[in-house]
């Protein structure tokens, strides 16, 4: 039989299809910008027959369907891998709940943790001519998901890019159950935090006079990335690499302004390489049947041996607080979920004993409270009760603001004290160094 035929037998309407999905059921939802959208309205439509059906997914463009059918929470649970916007108002409906992870170790968690799915759902783009369906920018850990589904159910949009890669990049027909042809919505964009302020500016500035000519970079998501991004691409700095999980738009800017050549990579050598992709329709423009673009497995990806081998590898991301002692909170404020841990922890690491790498956490030194409306620091004296460590004092690197950067590596808590006091906001020094007496990590002979 041949994979056309093979695939009119498969293809089924999205409300024939969802009919697989039982009560009590655990079923996933891909990720990021591939989650399905018309198996999740079918879904949702099925809502007055099911109860207690667990999601999985992460990462959200939109809201789903099935937030919104009456009492959703006793319909279905969302459990996510890393929260956005959107699952962060859901945790508050009492709809999403997080699953802490450190991002490299997904696909294991499906294969020896998880062990098996009742359904696998998600968008990929149309097959090709050898019976393949592409995972999109959507890759990361559908592999893992797919050989412990019980049912796979692909939803189809002719909109999706291909995204080429080395391996577990697709799903063949032989192993997919049922083939959902959607109404093609356009790819979700992800904006970038909206343009750059003085402060990204300032930080972007500090950050890239670190970056030598052939560094390998890793980028999270923000204005702050994306203005150190244009600012590489102004820059005269040349045969750079990307090996990161998340390709974003600043890559994109980078590559054609030939700053990226990828050519001093110990291996996957000319390749970006990344784990999953969101962004404007020029990303996905750039990363379709692009074969310098290698989308590849999460934990290929965010193996922090793997970082480690590449020389001045340099990791970047952003934090919500730190304190005096080095400890960094990416996911939280309090026990007000924000985030998740995502990669962090994997590239702070890997970039840590990369020989040359170094870690950049990137940050604001304040920021407006809009309950109070008071000036706040993001460098305190301890992390707020109940916030998450996401990055410990003991793996901490670099922290930038706009007032300076400060490596604390190799430096006692009494010099990492007046180190992160040094690049707070002013209106707050005084204030940190009183504090920093009272925890016996400030000595006399420091300068206020």
């Amino acid at each position: 039989m041949s994979y056309q035929e093979e695939y009119r037998q498969k293809l089924t309407s999205a409300a024939e299809a969802v009919k697989a999905v039982k009560p009590g059921d655990w079923i996933d939802y891909g990720w990021c910008v591939c989650t399905p959208v018309a198996l999740d309205k079918a879904l949702a439509a099925r809502s007055g027959e099911l109860t207690d059906v667990k999601v999985r997914g992460g990462i959200l463009t939109h809201r789903p369907a099935i937030f919104d059918v009456p009492n959703a929470a006793e319909k279905f649970c969302w459990n996510s891998w890393h929260m956005g916007g959107i699952e962060r108002k859901a945790i508050k409906e009492g709809l999403a709940y997080y699953i802490p992870m450190r991002y490299s170790e997904l696909p294991g968690f499906y294969r020896n943790e998880i062990k098996s799915i009742d359904v696998a759902m998600f968008q990929v783009p149309p097959m090709d001519e050898h019976g393949w369906f592409n995972f999109g920018p959507g890759g990361s850990h559908l592999k893992a998901v797919c050989e412990v589904a019980k049912t796979i159910i692909v939803e189809v949009n002719k909109n999706i890019p291909v995204c080429l890669g080395g391996f577990d990049n697709c799903v063949h027909i032989s192993d997919v159950d049922m083939i959902v042809e959607g109404d093609n919505p356009p790819m979700e964009i992800l904006g970038g935090g909206g343009a750059a302020s003085e402060v990204d500016l300032a930080v972007a500035k500090l950050v890239v006079e670190e970056i030598p000519d052939g560094a390998c970079l890793q980028l999270g998501i923000g204005a702050m990335p994306n203005a150190i991004g244009k600012m590489i691409a102004e820059s005269d700095l040349k045969d750079l690499g990307v090996h990161t999980e998340m390709y974003v738009d600043a890559f994109v800017e980078m590559s054609r302004a030939g700053r990226i050549t990828g050519l001093r990579k110990p291996f996957d050598r000319g390749r970006q390489t990344y784990a999953f992709a969101a962004g404007s329709q020029a990303l996905y423009d750039f990363l379709n049947n692009n074969p310098e673009c290698m989308a590849a497995p999460v934990d290929y990806v965010n193996s922090i041996a793997r970082v480690a081998q590449i020389e001045n590898f340099m990791s970047i991301n952003g934090a919500v607080d730190i304190d005096l002692f080095g400890q960094v909170s990416s996911e939280s404020s309090g026990i007000n979920h924000i985030s998740g841990a995502g990669g962090q922890q994997d590239f702070v690491m890997g970039a840590y004993l990369s020989k040359g790498g170094k870690s950049f956490i990137c940050c604001s030194s304040s920021f407006m409270d809009k309950k109070t409306g008071q000036l706040k620091s993001r460098i305190r004296p301890t992390l707020v009760d109940g916030s998450v460590v996401t990055a410990t004092r003991a793996n901490l690197h670099w922290l930038v603001t706009e007032y300076g950067k400060f490596c604390v590596k190799g430096k006692s808590v009494w010099e990492r004290a007046e180190g992160l006091i040094g690049i707070a906001h002013p209106q707050f020094r005084d204030e940190l160094i009183a504090e920093a007496e009272k925890m016996h990590i400030w000595r006399r002979s420091n300068k206020r």
